[in-house]
């Protein structure tokens, strides 16, 4: 049984939750505003699936320990905490209220997830409910990507956020980025070709920005059609892993940055630059795993977590 021991944060921004379970194993979730959009317009959480990741990717302080999934009904607590904490009634009345499974844990590894997206409409029957899956696509996972095109169609046809972590188009870079065995880009392209629908969400590719790590558009329209898929790139957040292995952040070359973005503008698709609130990277909303820093300090104030657990329980 999950329970919340710590958060960090703020009110008008995000606030970071810190949960533990019986056996001291130790998750985070997140509820975030989008600035100047007030709840009313958008909220947004980000929940774990899993106690730790396997993946181990370069810059992602989740990677640090794995110790095992949650099970639905703890996916669900992180849910649930949320939306008593801003909204007791228990109705969320957001326009847009996104629940992206993406903060510790590649989704495709629980199928508890899939159990979730399945009972969210029942249990949530708000229409502002927009799921997010964002996924590296590991290989020998096919069976839950098979579950989830089922669920989405027949739940979600048309409200449904899916994206693929990429990175870079080097292929051996994005080895080295996520060291994990994951399909190649035409596996990619044609399962996101099956998820969407006419009228629906593109397919996103996410970009999280490193110096050296290449972002070619003509490789890109070799596999993924601008009709179907959008390119998202982002900054690479300030976590304990991306300064343990030695990665720069693109979006500290602001001239760089925008140049890879219109250079795929250019190339035909929409691009997203997905850049928040620098001062989540204090909150630690959007900067890796506030789980790794209050188990470092208990509060938290290490380099870019500069707030204090609001609360310790």
């Amino acid at each position: 049984m999950l329970r919340v021991i710590a958060e960090c944060g703020k009110a008008d921004l995000a606030y970071v939750y810190i949960a533990e379970d019986d056996k001291f194993r130790r998750i985070e979730f997140v509820e975030s505003l989008t600035p100047p959009y007030p709840i009313e317009e958008k909220w947004v959480n980000i929940v774990s699936t899993l106690y730790g990741c396997p993946v181990n990717c370069a810059f992602c302080d989740a990677g640090h320990t794995y110790q095992g999934k949650l099970s639905a009904a703890d996916i669900f607590y992180q849910i649930d905490y949320l939306i008593g904490r801003r909204f007791p009634n228990k109705i969320v009345t957001s326009q847009k209220w996104k629940i992206q499974f993406a903060r510790m844990g590649e989704p495709s590894f629980n199928d508890a997830v899939l159990e979730v997206l399945a009972l969210l409409p029942v249990k949530y029957p708000f229409p502002g409910l927009l799921p997010s899956i964002s996924t590296i696509a590991p290989s020998g996972r096919d069976s839950f990507f098979q579950r989830l095109l089922l669920i989405k169609r027949e739940y979600y046809p048309l409200n449904f956020q899916f994206q693929f972590s990429l990175h870079t188009t080097d292929d051996d870079l994005r080895r080295k980025l996520i060291p994990f065995p994951t399909w190649d880009f035409p596996r990619m392209a044609e399962y996101g070709e099956k998820f969407f629908q006419s009228g629906g969400r593109k397919i996103a590719l996410n970009f999280a920005l490193v110096e050296g790590a290449p972002v070619e558009g003509k490789i890109l329209r070799k596999h993924f059609d601008p009709a179907v898929f959008l390119i998202k790139i982002t900054p690479v957040n300030p976590t304990f892993k991306r300064r343990a292995s030695g990665l720069n952040s693109l979006f500290d070359d602001r001239a760089g940055f925008r140049r890879i973005a219109e250079e795929l503008q250019n190339t035909g698709y929409k691009v997203i630059e997905s850049v928040g609130e620098l001062e989540e990277n204090a909150v630690g909303s959007n900067c890796g795993q506030f789980v790794t820093a209050l188990a470092a300090n208990d509060s938290a104030e290490i380099d870019f977590y500069r707030y204090k657990p609001t609360e310790v329980l």
